[in-house]
């Protein structure tokens, strides 16, 4: 399967050139103008990569990765920027960006470190890994989720929620154990994440109603199947 990768740029004619080139080189690109509407495209399906420009109309490109970091902390990102000032590079990467690259950029440069970022984040194959959820099968070495022969990928964050969800079965887990063990703390806006990783899954989950993700509100969680 082609990764997916998240482009948001405003330029017509370099969003055209770029997406041409990162679609020859094997991979598959939803093309964003604009903060607010690559937002929502995040919220609603799983991407492997992100490209953001700095400058864009509605929401700007700081913002988004914020938001971004907020449901995904490990998602490779990078910025593609015609703002070289010294403090917004360092302001991109203290946002997580794995790399903040100026305009003009060389497409052969780009596509060499997409796919260093995402060898990186790839986890290792491993046979016989996969466990039965119901009428699905979960590979989470893998990142998925397979049922009459319909493959979902999950998001590396998604797979590390179910994984640890499946060790439990039907048992209440604590917010705050899973925010821990999973993301190392429990602040905010990690509990804000945990309830759209949540969500997410119930919605992958949802042509089996024999598996439930019960919330007991402000205490946990509790995984039936």
């Amino acid at each position: 399967m082609k990764p997916l990768l998240l482009y948001v740029e405003d330029d017509v004619n370099l969003s055209f050139v770029t997406k041409d080139n990162l679609e020859l080189a094997q991979f598959q690109v939803v093309h964003c103008t604009n903060g607010l509407d690559a937002w929502r495209c995040f919220e609603r399906q799983p991407f492997d990569l992100c490209i953001l420009d700095v400058m864009l109309p509605q929401s700007d490109g700081f913002t988004l990765a914020r938001q971004i970091r907020q449901i995904d902390a490990e998602i490779p990102m990078l910025f593609l920027s015609a703002r070289a000032d010294k403090d917004d590079r360092l302001q991109g990467l203290r946002l997580g960006a794995d790399d903040y690259m100026t305009k003009p950029f060389s497409i052969e440069e780009l596509i060499l470190k997409i796919n260093v970022f995402l060898r990186r984040r790839k986890p290792p194959v491993s046979a016989g890994s996969c466990q039965t959820i119901g009428l699905y099968q979960f590979n989470f070495q893998n990142l998925t989720l397979e049922k009459d022969g319909q493959l979902q990928t999950l998001t590396h964050r998604e797979a590390e929620v179910l994984h640890y969800l499946m060790k439990r079965p039907n048992t209440l887990i604590r917010r705050d154990e899973i925010l821990k063990t999973i993301w190392g703390d429990d602040d905010y806006f990690m509990g804000r994440s945990l309830d759209v990783f949540i969500s997410r899954l119930r919605k992958r989950l949802g042509h089996d109603p024999s598996i439930r993700i019960e919330n007991l509100h402000g205490i946990g969680f509790r995984f039936l199947f």
